[in-house]
C-alpha cells in the first residue's frame, strides 16, 4: 500500500487552528431550531478528501455536538476523519474543562483508555513477527507466576474468601488477545473478581507507586473467572500482555511504545505521563453529579485516572494507560489501514495485519480479532460499516472506528465518567450517511 500522503503526515503531527468561532449551524430535517452557542475550532482539512463527503450531512455532527454540549451531556468534543489518507473533517467543540471554560482545540490530548489495548496488540504482534514467542505458547512460558492457574468455585462475599480448583488448560497468548483467557476486569468486572482483586490491591489502572511487573505476579497467583478459552470476558487480559513485552523485550513498555511504535509513526502526543510542556492541552475528566457534569481532579480512589498522566505514573498499563489526540490514533489506525505500513515505516507486514483482522472467536461472541472488534459477514447486519471494518473505544467516552474498504478512519473523543451520552453509535451512523 502507499504512504500516508505528505499532507496528512503534516496535519496529523501537528494540527493548525485555523479557526475559533461561535458556530450556529442548525440539523435542516432534524430540528429548525437555532443551535445553541458555544466554541468551535476548525483544523487544517484536505480539500479533496473532504468533497468525499456531503457537506449538509456533515454540520449534522456539528449541530448534534453542540446541542450535547449546551444541554450539558458533555463538556467538549474533538472529532475527525481521514479518507483516503488525508484528513477530511478535524473540529474541535464546547470546552477542554467547564471550570475554566478553556475552549477545546483539535489538538488536545485526552485519556484514550482501552484504546490503549490495540496498541498493546501491535506490541505484541511485532515481538511475534520477531519469532519470540508462538501465539498458541502458554502464557506461563514467559512469565512464571501464570504456569499453574486455578479457577473460581466458590465465593464468600461477607470476607471475599474463596475457593478454586486447577483449570483444565493453560492460559495462551491469543486467548490474552482475544479476551479469552478467564481473566476479569479488576473495578469494572463481575461482583467477585472485583472484590478479590480489590483485596489483592490488583487495580484497572494501577495506583500511585504500583509497578507493572509485581502486580501481574500477583495477577497470576489468583484464581480466574472461568476456564480458558469457554468465553469472552473483558479482562486485564491485555495488562498482561503488557508484561510480557517488557519481558520479551528488555524494556519497560512505555519505551517499547516509544521506541518501537511512538517514534516511527510520529505519534508524538502519546503517553503514559504527559510532559509539562503539553499538561495544558490534556482535558479534564467530568463526572456527572446529580445531573450536572463537573472537572474532577486526584490521583486516588474512583477519580484515580483524572490527573494520574500528570503524575508521573510508574504502573504502565497496556490495557487503559495512555492519554493521546485523535491525530495522533488516526496515524495509529491508518497503518492498518495501510497493511502495516504509514509513510514509508513498516511496523508489521500485511500478512500478520490480516491475521489482527481476523475474526478469532470461532463460536463465541463478539466477533473479535487480535487487538480489534470486527464487522464480518456474520454480523454485518446489525451496523451500516463495510465488512472488515474494525473498531473499539475507551471507558471515558472515546471511540473509533476505521473501514479499510472505504479508506476511512474516524475519531470522536471527550473525557466523561459515569456520564450516560455516549458518542459512538451515533456519529457512526452520520458519518457514513455523510459518505458520497
Amino acid at each position: 500500500m502507499r504512504a500516508l500522503r505528505p499532507v496528512l503526515a503534516a496535519a496529523l503531527l501537528a494540527p493548525a487552528i485555523l479557526s475559533a468561532q461561535e458556530s450556529g449551524a442548525a440539523s435542516g430535517a432534524a430540528s429548525r431550531r437555532a443551535a445553541p452557542k458555544v466554541p468551535v475550532r476548525s483544523a487544517a482539512t484536505n480539500k479533496a478528501a473532504a468533497a468525499a463527503f456531503s457537506g449538509e450531512r456533515l454540520s449534522r455532527i456539528d449541530s448534534w455536538i453542540e446541542q450535547l454540549i449546551a444541554d450539558g451531556k458533555i463538556p467538549g468534543a474533538v472529532v475527525m476523519l481521514v479518507k483516503d489518507g488525508q484528513v477530511a473533517y478535524h473540529k474541535a467543540y464546547g470546552y477542554r474543562d467547564l471550570g475554566t471554560r478553556v475552549p477545546a482545540r483539535p489538538d488536545d490530548i485526552y485519556r484514550i483508555a482501552s484504546q490503549t489495548k490495540a496498541i498493546t496488540s501491535l506490541a505484541v504482534m511485532m515481538l511475534w513477527e520477531e519469532g519470540r514467542f508462538q501465539l498458541d505458547e502458554p502464557i506461563g512460558k514467559y512469565l512464571p507466576a501464570f504456569k499453574e492457574q486455578t479457577v473460581l468455585t466458590k465465593f464468600n462475599a461477607a470476607d471475599s474468601t474463596y475457593e478454586s480448583k486447577p483449570t483444565r488448560r493453560k492460559i495462551t497468548i491469543r486467548q490474552l488477545l482475544t479476551h479469552t483467557s478467564g481473566l476479569d476486569y479488576a473495578d469494572i468486572g463481575s461482583d467477585e473478581m472485583k472484590a478479590i482483586y480489590a483485596k489483592a490491591g490488583i487495580s484497572a489502572l494501577g495506583r500511585a507507586g504500583d509497578v507493572l511487573g509485581p502486580k501481574i505476579d500477583v495477577l497470576g497467583k489468583l484464581p480466574l473467572k472461568n476456564e480458558p478459552g469457554e468465553l469472552f470476558t473483558y479482562s486485564l487480559s491485555i495488562d498482561v500482555l503488557g508484561r510480557l513485552v517488557e519481558v520479551v523485550s528488555g524494556m519497560p513498555l512505555d519505551q517499547f511504545f516509544r521506541t518501537r511504535i511512538f517514534a516511527p509513526l510520529r505519534m508524538s502526543d502519546t503517553f503514559f505521563a504527559i510532559p509539562a510542556e503539553k499538561r495544558d492541552r490534556f482535558v479534564a475528566l467530568h463526572e456527572d453529579k446529580d445531573g450536572t457534569l463537573v472537572a474532577q481532579h486526584g490521583t486516588e480512589g474512583e477519580t484515580a485516572a483524572a490527573d494520574l498522566p500528570l503524575h508521573g505514573p510508574t504502573y504502565f498499563s497496556g490495557g487503559g494507560g495512555l492519554s493521546s489526540t485523535t491525530a495522533d490514533y488516526a496515524r495509529f489506525l491508518q497503518l492498518f489501514v495501510n497493511h502495516g505500513e504509514l509513510d514509508g515505516v513498516r511496523l508489521l507486514g500485511r500478512k500478520t495485519v490480516d491475521l489482527m483482522l481476523t475474526n478469532q472467536m470461532g463460536n463465541l461472541q463478539p466477533a473479535f480479532g487480535l487487538g480489534f472488534a470486527l464487522e464480518t459477514a456474520e454480523n454485518d447486519f446489525r451496523d451500516v460499516s463495510s465488512i472488515g471494518s474494525f473498531s473499539w473505544g475507551g471507558a471515558f467516552n472515546t471511540t473509533y472506528w476505521a473501514d479499510p474498504k472505504e479508506k476511512l478512519v474516524a475519531l470522536v473523543y471527550t473525557n466523561t465518567y459515569k456520564a450516560p451520552t455516549a458518542l459512538g453509535a451515533p456519529f457512526k451512523s452520520m458519518v457514513n450517511a455523510a459518505i458520497k
